[in-house]
């Protein structure tokens, strides 16, 4: 059957219409170019209706897909629409899920694991676009524990080779404060309690900050720090209404669990600001201790700089700590006139509570754990050549002190 119009390959008007398949074509019969396909078939929405759509959209695509595949996409879309993340998002999320199910790595993982797929490709679209997301949140949606979300996480960076930047600090204090209750007024939080997230992220911020500087974030969990921060810097807001509240209430209220190390984390910030505060011209009339030092956290931060060179002995303070009287570098002998010191870092503990500046070091360092009994060395061990290296813990014992320096000084220039 003839129909109107030209081929616009040829430009034949000889077009007509074929059954090909009883699937209805435009076919040009000078050259054979085909102008217009049917319709082949229709989604399960359009089947009540008998109407023609795409393959595309066909109910005979959607069969090309698995049923777990096809679950697993509509899980990991209804996720994203959970949290509000862009189109791009989604389709980014949902293209790492499909190149994992068809890893051989994922063929025979447990259901529970390809359940939470879905979660760790969300996840890491998250990241590697600089969104805001952590793990915890992931595992609270999908009641999974953080331990196995965890393996399947590092599972599929390492199957399918994803570069996943790690989540900044101060990404994860907005976003670690965001779960919490002390911002609108609620009926189970007293007044005073209530506070602007704005300027409570501001100062949780400046205490993370003073925390990385003073060794306090190095090798540690970051959400203890944070807590302890968050309830610093809430209490030294309205301090005469919050000081007598304690850190598990605060976490109560907030309704945010309490990391067990939060408490020792607590007591590191606190004993940072005191030594700060010592070097403050007007705060040395008072008595100060943990809980009245809240009250001028704000004058603490705003100096932070010039205290903490004061207080420790940080770049251009620390030729000026090694040649004090009285103190050595650990490990050295007592000089004259100075307090007899024990060996190691423990002597650094000493300084500290005796008021004088000392270096800035880490936790582990100031107050060392007990090292574990060594096995006699054997018969082999005990031969000693002289071409053995020698270990930093040696050469910490070899460092000597101001006196010493000025001998040794004295001797290399005689003639």
């Amino acid at each position: 059957m003839a129909a109107r119009g030209r081929c616009p390959g040829c430009g034949s008007a000889a077009l007509v219409e074929d059954a090909h398949y009883a699937q209805q074509q435009l076919v040009c019969a000078a050259c054979g170019c085909v102008l217009a396909e049917g319709l082949l078939t229709t989604t399960y929405a359009e089947e009540e209706h008998l109407r023609e759509v795409a393959y595309s959209q066909s109910t005979g695509q959607k069969e090309q897909l698995s049923r777990s595949l096809q679950r697993g996409i509509r899980r990991v879309q209804d996720l994203c629409k959970v949290l509000q993340l862009p189109t791009v998002f989604e389709e980014t999320a949902v293209s790492y899920f499909q190149r994992a199910l068809q890893h051989p790595s994922f063929h025979l993982v447990s259901l529970e694991k390809k359940e939470l797929l879905g979660g760790c490709c969300v996840f890491v679209t998250c990241r590697q676009h600089n969104w805001p997301l952590t793990m915890g949140t992931i595992c609270s949606l999908l009641y999974a524990k953080q331990e196995l979300f965890a393996s399947v996480y590092l599972s599929l960076q390492k199957e399918l080779e994803l570069s996943v930047p790690a989540l900044s600090l101060a990404d994860l204090v907005k976003t670690h404060l965001n779960s919490f209750r002390l911002f609108q007024p609620a009926a189970d939080i007293p007044a005073p309690f209530v506070e602007d997230k704005e300027k409570m992220v501001a100062r949780t911020m400046q205490i993370v900050e003073l925390a990385s500087e003073t060794w306090l974030v190095t090798g540690r969990h970051p959400v203890p720090i944070v807590t302890a921060a968050a309830f610093l810097s809430w209490q030294s807001l309205q301090p005469a209404a919050r000081l007598t509240c304690t850190l598990a209430r605060f976490c109560k209220l907030a309704g945010v669990d309490l990391p067990p190390p939060a408490h020792l984390r607590l007591k590191e910030l606190l004993d940072i600001l005191l030594r700060m505060a010592s070097q403050l011209a007007w705060l040395r009339v008072f008595n100060m201790d943990k809980k009245t030092v809240v009250k001028h956290i704000g004058d603490l931060l705003q100096h932070r700089i010039f205290l903490l060179k004061n207080a420790f002995c940080v770049e251009a303070g620390e030729e000026q700590c090694a040649a004090a009287p009285g103190e050595g570098s650990p490990g050295s002998p007592p000089t004259a006139g100075g307090v007899a010191q024990e060996e190691g870092c423990p002597s650094e503990g000493k300084r500290q509570h005796e008021g004088g500046p000392r270096p800035l070091l880490p936790p582990c360092l100031i107050n060392p754990r007990k090292r574990l009994r060594t096995a006699a060395p054997s018969a082999s061990d005990s031969a000693i050549t002289g071409d053995e290296p020698i270990s930093d813990s040696e050469i910490e014992q070899y460092l000597r002190g101001p006196e010493e320096i000025q001998a040794f000084r004295k001797a290399k220039a005689w003639p």
